[in-house]
């Protein structure tokens, strides 16, 4: 008869599960913080593509009707949510109701001629001008349609 215990006995001891537990805790920390970087990304790609869009649609209305809408709603597109969820904002340059709102690049020159569309980005906040923090993380159509990405990466 055996009364102690087989070394070849199964299951895990104390170190062992501290060692699996804390290498497990490791990789997370690597791989948790790489997908939400990864996320993030692809909501910006997101936001880009449904600028891209829209601005196509707002372009075939200004064709048609001489001139661009004066709210996303005339377009098809009202309470268009960005992937953060906030609704994409769009300003009519050519009219008087757009004039004083036009998005500014770093030098304080109007971002389009045409029209404003961009989404206020990750932190639900943003200013006229692209140099403050808050419009850094935006994501935006300028120079007319030509540039369509975050704010931090245009350069005019």
């Amino acid at each position: 008869m055996r009364t102690h215990r087989s070394v070849l006995s199964s299951g895990f001891s104390r170190i062992e599960l501290l060692l699996a537990v804390g290498i497990v805790a490791v990789l997370a920390s690597i791989a948790i913080p790489k997908y939400l970087d990864y996320r993030e990304r692809v909501r910006v790609y997101q936001a880009i593509e449904d600028i891209a869009a829209i601005s196509a649609i707002i372009t075939q209305y200004s064709v048609d009707m001489r001139g661009p809408p004066d709210s996303l709603s005339e377009v098809g597109n009202a309470g268009k949510l960005d992937p953060w969820g906030n609704p994409y904002q769009y300003f009519n340059l050519t009219t008087s109701k757009g004039n004083g709102k036009a998005r500014k690049d770093k030098k304080l020159n109007p971002l389009n001629s045409d029209f404003d569309l961009y989404s206020i980005g990750k932190d639900g906040d943003s200013k006229a001008s692209l140099v403050p923090k808050a419009s850094r993380d935006d994501v935006l159509r300028a120079s007319d349609g030509r540039f369509i990405g975050l704010a931090s990466d245009f350069d005019p």
